[in-house]
């Protein structure tokens, strides 16, 4: 039996995991950080605590660790030993890693399991074992690292505030996969630079990013916003605590595809596209009201 006391500790203890998760993402993303602010809790913190997670395995593939002098082999390890800890802590419940502790109390408060982890963690390994893609391991790649995240949150939307997971309604599944898989493919065309010249990847089948056209510009950023149109169709059908920030979410990137759309290829293998934080916030306000008109 647990005593009045160590559940007070357990709470204090999950307390400081929650504000952990809060404060990566809090450094690392500006953009995520208005939306989620749209979020009704405990939607909010739960999808903070997802975010985080997946933020620091970024980081472990995307050159803190390889900055921090670890070589090819130790980062593998690394990567491998924090799966090992995600799962161990969805397990039992509790990690000595704060932010592995605040995703393992989501995951199982809202049923998140391996079907959705270990895609993701297969697609940071490619990270470490891939420069350049097919069509096939892009397509791995785009599900694991970005779809899984998306269908992640989707199960904290449905469970909301119940006490057990709920099940997503089906109509929502399609959408939150393909909003994950838009939101990755703008972030590749926004970071060709960075990517191509620093990590040395090309995730662009068949496109060399320094000699990308505005063809085929154009041809990436239809199929991103073919996803957009299909993720946009479902986020009438989500729980008020979620509807606007995911439309907000949504809009932003919306915005993003048509700036990508308008500047010259050559200059997006030099220059980091950006929504001004104004621009941001307008989105946001319209989101909201429009999220509210959609759900009455």
């Amino acid at each position: 039996m647990i005593s009045p006391l160590d559940a007070q500790a357990a709470a204090a203890y999950r307390s400081a995991a929650s504000a952990a998760a809060a404060a990566v993402i809090g450094r690392y993303s500006t953009s995520f950080g208005l939306s989620a602010r749209l979020l009704h809790e405990p939607v909010r913190t739960r999808v903070r605590c997802i975010y985080a997670l997946v933020r620091v395995a970024d980081e472990i593939v995307d050159g803190a660790a390889r900055g921090s002098g670890l070589v090819a082999d130790q980062i593998a390890a690394s990567l491998d030993a924090y799966e090992a800890a995600v799962e161990a802590a969805r397990e039992t419940g509790f990690s000595t890693d704060l932010v592995i502790h605040a995703f393992a109390r989501t995951a199982r408060e809202t049923g998140i399991g391996p079907e959705l982890t270990a895609p993701f963690f297969a697609s940071m390994r490619m990270d470490l074992e891939r420069s350049d893609h097919t069509p096939e391991t892009f397509a791995r790649y785009v599900h694991g690292s970005a779809e899984v995240v998306g269908l992640m949150c989707l199960r904290v939307f449905a469970t909301d505030r119940s006490p057990a997971p709920v099940e997503p309604d089906a109509r929502l599944v399609e959408g939150a996969r393909r909003l994950g898989a838009a939101f990755q493919k703008v972030n590749f065309l926004r970071d060709l630079h960075a990517d191509a010249d620093s990590r040395g990847r090309a995730y662009f089948p068949g496109i060399d990013p320094a000699g990308l056209t505005d063809a085929q510009r154009d041809l990436l950023l239809d199929d991103v916003d073919a996803d957009l149109a299909a993720a946009r169709a479902a986020i009438v059908h989500l729980p008020a605590s979620s509807r606007a920030a995911v439309l907000a979410a949504h809009d932003l990137f919306a915005e993003l595809s048509a700036r990508l759309r308008a500047t010259p290829a050559a200059r997006l293998r030099t220059r980091r596209v950006r929504v001004p934080d104004l621009r941001k916030a307008c989105i946001a306000v319209r989101a909201v009201a429009l999220a509210r008109r959609e759900g009455a």
